[in-house]
Parts: C-alpha cells; sequence; structure tokens
C-alpha cells in the first residue's frame, strides 16, 4: 500500500521579487534537509508572543480574589510555569514528527476524527488573534488620543491597518520572517518594558503592599486556577509549530526547558510587577479591569505615550504573528484544500472583518466575544489533556506517512478518543460561567457543587482545569494499549519520495 501525502510537492520555500521568503509548508512533515536550528532557538518566537503589557494588567484580577502579596505570587508564578510546561511538553511531538501540532494530533484521534480537534482549534486560534488585534487597535487609539489626537475613528483605522499589515504579512510569508520578526520585538519590547517599568516604579508603595490581608486557601486556589487556564492553555494548540524545524536529533529536554522559559518569563515578570502596582493602588486595578491598556497610559509622563504605544502594540502583534501561523495550520488540518500562505491570508482576512464589527459597529459584543472564547477554551482544554497523554506514552518517532491517511496505523476514527474529549467538554461546560453573555448563560449548570454562580470558585475557569484533567487522565487509560499497538506494528504505509 501506499500513498502520496497532501502538499508533498510543494516547494518549501519560494522567493518573491521584493527577496521575501515565503514558507509554502503546510500540513506536509518537514524534511530532514529543511529541519534546523537548536531548542535554545525557540526562546524568542515564545517570549514575543507574552511580552505584553497586558500581563500587567493580571495583577488586578489576581488580587480580585482577596489574597495577599505574596500568596498573589505564589499562585501566579506556579500557575504561568505550570500553564506553559504543558506547551513544552507539546512541542515534544513538533521535535518527533515535524509536523504542525494538529497533524500530528491525528495519531490520537485518527486521521478523520482529528477534523473535529482541527476545527476547534481553528476556530479558538482565529478568535484568539482577532481579540489581540482589537486591543491593539484600542491601545493604538487610546494613545493617540492622550496625545490630542482628535479624530477617534481616523485612529482607529490607521492603527487597525498598520497592525493587519505587520501581523498579517508575517503570518502569510511563513516560519523563517516569523522567527526573525519575533526576534527583533523581543529586543524591542523588552527595552521599552524596561523603561516602562523604571517610570512607573515610584507609585510602588510596598508599606501598603504588604498590609494587604491574606485571602482564604480557596481564593489562593482560584486565582491559580485562573491563571493557569488564562495563560499557557491558550497556546497548547500551537505547542508543536515552531518546533517541528528541528533535527530529530535535538534535545527533548531542550525543547521543553526553552519553550517553557521563553513564555513563562515575560508573563511571570509582568505579573508580579502588575501586582506590586495593583496592590499599591486599588484605584488603578479597578481601572486595569476595564480598560487594561487605557488606565496604563493614566501613569506615564506624556513624553514617553508614544514608546508606550509601541511597546503595547509590538507585544500584541508578537501574539497575533503566531496566532495566524498557527490558526493557517489549524484551518489546513481540516484539509482545506490551499497552500499554507492561503490559509493565513484566510484568516487574516477574518480577523480583520471581526475586528471591524466589533471595534466600529459594536458596543456590546466584546464581552459576548469573550464567552465565546472560553466555550471554546473548554473544548481545547479537553483536547490538550489528549494529546498530552498520548505524547508521554509514547517511545517512537510518528510514522510519518500514516499521518495522511485513513488507512494507515492511526486509523480513520479513534472513538475512545473522541468520546474523552466529549465527556471532559461537557463537565468543563459545567462548571465555567459566562455572565457577560446571555447566550452562554446555561453554562455553569454543575457549580452548585463548589457555592454556586456567585461563589468563590465561580471566576476560577474551573471547568477549563476539570477538561483538561479528564481528558489526560482519560486517554492515559484508554490509549495505552492503542499506542502500544501502533508503535509495535509500525508504518502500514509506504511513503512516496517527494517531488524535487
Amino acid at each position: 500500500m501506499s500513498t502520496q501525502r497532501p502538499a508533498d510537492s510543494e516547494k518549501p520555500v519560494v522567493e518573491t521579487k521584493s527577496g521575501l521568503a515565503v514558507e509554502m509548508a503546510g500540513t506536509d512533515v518537514i524534511p530532514e534537509s529543511e529541519r534546523k536550528g537548536k531548542p535554545s532557538d525557540l526562546f524568542m518566537p515564545w517570549f514575543a508572543a507574552n511580552v505584553s503589557v497586558l500581563g500587567i494588567s493580571w495583577g488586578a484580577f489576581v488580587l480580585g480574589f482577596g489574597i495577599s502579596f505574596w500568596q498573589a505570587v505564589i499562585a501566579s508564578v506556579i500557575g504561568i510555569v505550570a500553564s506553559f510546561l504543558l506547551v513544552g511538553l507539546i512541542a515534544i511531538a513538533g521535535k518527533r514528527g515535524s509536523a504542525p501540532t494538529l497533524v500530528l494530533s491525528r495519531a490520537a484521534f485518527g486521521y478523520n476524527g482529528n477534523r473535529v480537534s482541527a476545527v476547534i482549534s481553528w476556530i479558538l486560534t482565529v478568535g484568539w488573534e482577532t481579540f489581540l488585534c482589537v486591543m491593539a487597535t484600542l491601545a493604538a487609539a487610546t494613545v493617540m488620543g492622550a496625545l490630542g489626537f482628535t479624530n477617534h475613528t481616523l485612529a482607529q483605522i490607521v492603527a487597525l491597518i498598520v497592525v493587519v499589515l505587520a501581523a498579517g504579512g508575517a503570518g502569510v510569508l511563513g516560519f523563517d520572517t516569523l522567527m526573525k520578526a519575533q526576534t527583533w520585538i523581543t529586543w524591542i519590547a523588552a527595552v521599552l518594558t524596561v523603561v516602562y517599568l523604571a517610570l512607573v516604579i515610584p507609585r510602588i508603595d510596598l508599606d501598603v503592599i504588604m498590609a494587604l490581608p491574606a485571602g482564604s486557601a480557596t481564593a489562593v486556589i482560584g486565582a491559580f486556577v485562573m491563571v493557569l487556564t488564562g495563560f499557557g492553555l491558550g497556546w497548547v494548540n500551537a505547542g508543536a509549530d515552531y518546533s517541528r524545524y528541528l533535527p530529530r536529533s535535538a534535545s527533548t529536554r531542550g525543547v521543553v526547558t526553552w519553550t517553557t522559559i521563553g513564555s513563562a518569563l515575560p508573563c511571570v515578570a509582568l505579573i508580579i510587577f502588575g501586582l506590586l502596582l495593583v496592590g499599591s493602588d486599588a484605584d488603578l486595578g479597578a481601572a486595569l479591569t476595564a480598560d487594561p491598556i487605557g488606565a496604563l497610559t493614566t501613569i506615564l509622563p506624556t513624553w514617553f505615550l508614544v514608546p508606550f504605544a509601541l511597546v503595547a502594540i509590538l507585544g500584541l502583534i508578537g501574539g497575533i504573528t503566531m496566532d495566524i501561523y498557527s490558526s493557517g495550520l489549524s484551518l489546513l488540518a481540516t484539509g482545506l484544500p490551499v497552500t499554507r500562505p492561503v490559509a493565513t491570508a484566510i484568516d487574516g482576512t477574518i480577523m480583520t472583518i471581526g475586528t471591524v464589527i466589533i471595534v466600529f459597529f459594536s458596543d456590546s459584543f466584546f464581552g459576548a466575544f469573550q464567552g465565546f472564547l472560553i466555550t471554546l477554551g473548554v473544548g481545547i482544554a479537553g483536547w490538550a489533556g489528549v494529546m498530552l497523554a498520548d505524547v508521554l506514552l509514547r517511545r517512537k518517532d510518528y510514522a510519518e506517512a500514516d499521518l495522511f491517511t485513513p488507512r494507515g496505523v492511526y486509523g480513520s476514527v479513534n472513538w475512545s478518543a473522541i468520546g474523552v474529549l466529549a465527556l471532559a467538554t461537557i463537565v468543563g461546560w459545567g462548571f465555567v460561567v459566562n455572565t457577560s453573555a446571555t447566550w452562554l448563560s446555561w453554562q455553569g449548570y454543575f457549580l452548585g457543587v463548589v457555592g454556586g454562580k456567585e461563589g468563590d470558585w465561580a471566576w476560577a475557569n474551573l471547568g477549563v482545569l476539570f477538561a483538561l484533567i479528564i481528558g489526560f487522565v482519560g486517554y492515559l487509560l484508554l490509549g495505552r494499549r492503542r499506542v502500544a499497538a501502533q508503535e509495535l506494528s509500525g508504518s502500514l504505509v509506504t511513503p512516496v519520495s517527494s517531488s524535487p
């Protein structure tokens, strides 16, 4: 039996007239000749994707649980590191299989069964890149207004065009451009963020901070769960997309370590600083909850507003670039017969339209949109649990050719994985609450066992955590024999050599 993988005949890179390299590799496995780099190369893109001043606003959310500063630090640091460790573990699959995350998950769900995962991942990733694009547009417009630019609508239009061209352009060009762009974003954003922090340090009052009363164990755990689900779990479906170019000989420990450190380091630094600021000024905390970017401009001297706009927008663009690249790969994994640049362009168009609707035509859509993202986040957490268990169960590299046919060793549909995902999602929806989205008010049907929709646990996103655990434990129990049998039998497909 033989099969030809889709996109095998595509050239991995083509040159444009401007000399820019456009990556053509889509869902196909990266050939050995194209694999390059070392695990430490993963630091820059993941750092750039997470060095956003929005991380400061999380200080308000964490202290909102009514806990002390040191309780908040412990909950935040452990939650952030643990969440991005999951991303690092998923990245192992990229090194082993040299294919995108949502292609490698076919090993767990089956070739056709994985289409469900791909659709969920695609919708969620497009949703997040739209969210970040909205925040970048509003941030730029806010700063321009503070500088005296009176035409607010024009400011938003200009900001939107700049963000879409920068992030969308890098996403369409592909991996090499993305890696270079993220390196520049990392250095520029890091330097400007340090300057920002230096400027607002005088507003920190250690006496006020240390006087914050300690909260209950329930409150601390609630804050931890919120942080765990709010950071790394939003990236797990992209974990392998950036490690797939690494040689198979690359250190597995290095892949996990550099992905985790690159992602977690900026988030930890920013959230701790946010805790210091919010702990010193309760009014700032309330303002951050309502307008994360705008509130941060109120404590700055006028001369730094433009650099602040640059650091805020660059940080958000870094996240958009990673999201839009991965969303294009997820779209391809659904089976859409287009090239990777076209898939990315489609996602960029959807992101742009969504941003226009939210920013210019809807005053009430934002809350509903956030509720929509949380709803999908439960499903992706269940998927992450299954995928993580599958990665940890495997001892060998993937049978590459079998990933591209329902007749291979991974089969068409793995109903046990689908069943575990369904159970995880149903339970998860029962433990989340979306009061800002009335059409999702039916969720939270299990919260009564932990105090109800107004209790201490209501805003902790317990449902996302439970979905992750159910997905992981369920597949660990049900998938062990299946994975062992797959690795014992080896590939059922004889790969056809790629076209030159």
